[in-house]
């Protein structure tokens, strides 16, 4: 296998990858939440958009001792959200200090055939300084609920308003590309109109 070879399989693999974050916040009380946050560009007549998966801490763990066991999360019944544009926007609104909340409380509403989801953000400043970032799901005949919610904390907050910020153009616009086309029409165009100016 020749170099050139190596770097097409890598470029490859590369362009497969879809870019992710995840913050862990497990507690002793087996009541925290691990977030996940997946990337999704725009691509042909398909918005772009932030996929943000919630799954609640499963299992507590024990970091003592020689063979430490860490929390678990339950990934199996995680809630996943799609974030479109609209929603990023409000959601920067909030980080950026702009509004305390999403919706002024009430959240932004999701609706789809699995039932209704609402999604919320909301800034603290007591008992402590940091973001509440949580979902709540209704199964379409108003059973079926699940929730799931984590804290941002101030700096962490920083970081994902930064990510998100710096990811629009890619939810907007995908993933540029150049793309030929004939410009010889427009070069003779131009060139007939300057050699005209200067008979």
């Amino acid at each position: 296998m020749n170099e050139t070879t190596r770097t097409t399989q890598a470029d490859s693999e590369t362009r497969r990858f879809r870019p992710s974050f995840a913050i862990f916040k497990a507690n002793g009380k087996g009541t925290g939440c691990a977030l996940k946050l997946e990337l999704h560009p725009a691509h042909d007549t398909t918005d772009g958009s932030i996929w943000a998966t919630f799954a609640n801490q499963l299992t507590i763990g024990d970091r003592r001792g020689p063979n430490p066991t860490y929390a678990r999360f339950d990934w199996d019944n995680r809630i996943c959200v799609k974030l479109d544009f609209n929603d990023l926007t409000k959601m920067l609104q909030v980080f950026r200090g702009e509004c305390e909340s999403i919706g002024d409380g009430k959240g932004l509403c999701h609706r789809s055939p699995r039932g209704m989801t609402v999604i919320g953000l909301k800034h603290f400043v007591e008992p402590c300084c940091g973001y509440s970032f949580e979902v709540h799901r209704t199964g379409p005949n108003g059973g079926e609920e699940s929730h799931a919610h984590i804290f941002i904390l101030p700096n962490e907050a920083l970081g994902l308003s930064a990510a998100i910020e710096g990811s629009l153009g890619v939810v907007c616009f995908g993933i540029p590309e150049v793309i030929e086309h004939d410009t010889s029409s427009y070069r003779s165009d131009v060139k007939e109109m300057r050699n005209a100016a200067v008979a």
